[in-house]
């Protein structure tokens, strides 16, 4: 007896047994996986169910850029943002009317609050960084030479004149125009920094319930990077878990039809349901996040572990009324399909488990899982099919199974009939089908070369979804709606203490020769001795002032009268010299950003940019009664940087 027929035997003699064995199996991984989830104060040593639908996972935790990116947002304290974009195109002044104005500060209120303890950890909404009306401070001119900061909006507008004065302060503002209110006054967007990016649904979901409060011609959309991602995942699962059972459904009417016996196909959906259930519950048991492509899983296990029940259940269908006996006929049958039933499940399981050797963790897993699901619905198939048909009376099988003519021509069957003659046509035009088949293949490879990867979340969704049209709209009022941040940084050079105390001296030099008086001489001499002296135990620079700048302060405290003056100068002179290591206030340098600004503009990509340069423009343009003219960078860091 070989090893196929023993399996048989075994699955024939051994049925009852089989299936208790299956259910328990079922059942307790069921359990390991879901009790966790359900009470996970009573089993903490068990892995809970984990859903991750965030896309920056799908690469793996030390892969360069995202180590990068995660290095930058801790150092620059960037959060994901969720922003929610408020239009009104009714009232004549825009969304710059007290009633809506209103609104716009309740509803900032309300976003303040959406914070959460878990574990311990406060999470949600980040309260301090908002970008709102009432948040967000105006710059204006306090006076010659006074720059006055204030915020925007502390109180909603009582007046319609005291809402177009919002709106007049915010579009002066080139940090705000066209990214909190929009060019035409039609649009204001609230931007909600998020501690942790997978609570932006639950956000946005609190949001949109607060806004169906609000009554008045106002359009409320919710859109943002995270928000999309998230609601993608969220939606993601929900279609698997109705498109899972629609497969089944169909697959289950095709096989009733071909079978015309639900007590013999029930078994394949027993399989199917059996063979998802062990593999999705090792996956949450093995401590697995459920990923977007994990999800899909039980869409790829599901018709692939019934082909094999079909090829069983077919070859049984077509021999059973040559000999009327369950056990003969499907000996028979798995004498003839095992070994075909073997290949077919290796290399499939092969081909996906082949997505193991990918540089995508969740790939990874997803390629391991369904290749594991693949072959245990093999073994489910060899061992329960046979077995499933012992448990079959014999008044269910008296009329199953082909009843085959004497013409050997032509089938019977519809089916046998079509593929007669697709035989024929076969036979007869073989060069015109591989000729076909290869012009397809040239045209395929064509088409390959074609693929364009469109990896915006927006494009996902159905044009009419809500976050299809939330983007459509704000990007028509504002100057986009997804953040790039492009960092800039300043090459560390090598301390040299020679080199810099040359260069230190060099400039105490041209100090002296600009205070032109004897007083200055003395005191700066005896300020380049000391960074002389304090140089050989300094690592930096910065050291160095700082020693420097405590003997100036002894100086001073003791310095009669007119010595005081130059000593104060002195003081000054290391103050300046601080700064020449902040490279970003470098006139120079923030002119350079202005241009890149200008540079990305004409991409035709980036719609409006923000940067540390429209800030000190702003402020040099305030310093000067708000004259236009001094909109600028100023030609030094004293004078206005």
């Amino acid at each position: 007896m070989n090893f196929t027929e023993k399996i048989t035997d075994f699955s024939l003699s051994k049925y009852r047994s089989i299936t208790l064995a299956m259910v328990v199996i079922t059942i307790i991984v069921a359990l390991l996986a879901a009790l966790p989830s359900i009470f996970p104060d009573r089993f903490p040593y068990l892995n809970p169910l984990r859903v991750d639908t965030d896309p920056q996972n799908m690469l793996p935790a030390d892969e360069p850029v995202r180590v990068l990116n995660e290095s930058m947002k801790r150092d620059l304290q960037l959060y994901d943002m969720v922003v929610v974009g408020v239009v009104n195109e009714k009232h004549p002044d825009g969304v710059f009317n007290t009633e809506t104005l209103k609104n716009i500060y309740e509803l900032t209120r309300f976003a303040e609050t959406l914070r959460w303890t878990e574990k311990g950890e406060e999470r949600g909404v980040v309260e301090a960084d908002i970008i709102a009306p009432s948040t967000v401070d105006n710059i204006e001119q306090g006076g010659l030479g006074v720059v006055k900061f204030e915020w925007l909006m502390p109180s909603p507008p009582e007046t319609r004149d005291e809402a177009i004065t919002i709106r007049e302060k915010a579009q002066k503002i080139p940090f705000l125009n066209g990214t909190l209110v929009s060019e035409n006054g039609k649009a204001i967007a609230i931007y909600l920094p998020l501690t942790h990016k997978e609570l932006s649904y639950r956000v946005s979901s609190a949001i949109q319930k607060k806004v169906a409060e609000f009554k008045g011609d106002d359009e409320y959309h919710i859109t943002g990077l995270p928000v999309a991602e998230d609601t993608f995942g969220v939606e993601m699962f929900v279609q698997m878990a109705v498109s899972a059972p629609a497969a089944m459904i169909v697959i289950f009417i095709l096989m009733l039809i071909f079978f015309k016996k639900i007590t013999l196909i029930i078994s394949p959906m027993i399989v199917a349901v059996v063979s998802v259930i062990l593999t999705m519950g090792a996956l949450i048991i093995s401590g697995f996040p459920i990923h977007i492509m994990s999800s899909m899983i039980p869409i790829f296990i599901m018709p692939i572990s019934v082909l094999d029940c079909i090829h069983i259940l077919s070859e049984f269908f077509e021999r059973f009324q040559h000999t009327k006996s369950k056990r003969k006929t499907m000996i028979r049958v798995m004498q003839e399909l095992f070994t075909p039933m073997l290949y077919t499940s290796l290399t499939s399981a092969a081909g996906f488990a082949s997505l193991a050797l990918t540089p995508i963790p969740p790939v990874q897993i997803f390629g391991i899982y369904v290749a594991l699901g693949i072959m245990l619905a093999w073994i489910l198939t060899i061992i329960f099919i046979p077995g499933y048909v012992m448990f079959l009376k014999p008044a269910t099988l008296e009329k199953f199974g082909a009843v085959h003519s004497n013409n050997t021509e032509e089938a019977s069957t519809l089916i046998g009939r079509f593929l007669f003659r697709v035989s024929r046509i076969t036979y007869r035009r073989a060069k015109a089908i591989i000729t076909l088949s290869l012009l397809l293949i040239i045209f395929s490879i064509y088409g390959i070369s074609l693929i364009n990867i469109n990896d915006n979340p927006v494009k996902w969704f159905k044009s009419s979804h809500p976050i299809w049209v939330a983007d459509k709209v704000l990007n028509k009022h504002f100057g986009g709606t997804y953040m790039a941040y492009l960092a800039l940084t300043a090459e560390d050079e090598k301390y040299d203490a020679d080199k810099f105390l040359e260069g230190f001296k060099a400039r105490a030099s041209e100090k002296i020769k600009e205070l032109e008086s004897a007083e200055a001489a003395t005191v700066f001499t005896q300020v380049v001795n000391r960074a002389g002296e304090s140089a050989g135990d300094s690592d930096s620079p910065m050291m160095i002032y700082e020693k420097v700048a405590g003997f100036i302060d002894e100086k001073l405290n003791s310095a009669g009268d007119e010595e005081a003056y130059t000593w104060e100068d002195a003081a000054l002179f290391i103050e300046e010299e601080k700064q020449r290591g902040e490279i970003f206030k470098d006139p120079d340098v923030l002119n350079y950003i202005s241009g890149l600004q200008e540079s990305l503009l004409t991409t035709n990509v980036v719609g409006k940019s923000n940067s540390l340069s429209d800030i000190v423009k702003t402020v040099h343009r305030e310093l000067f009664e708000a004259n236009e003219e001094y909109y600028r960078i100023p030609d030094s860091i004293n004078a206005g940087v």
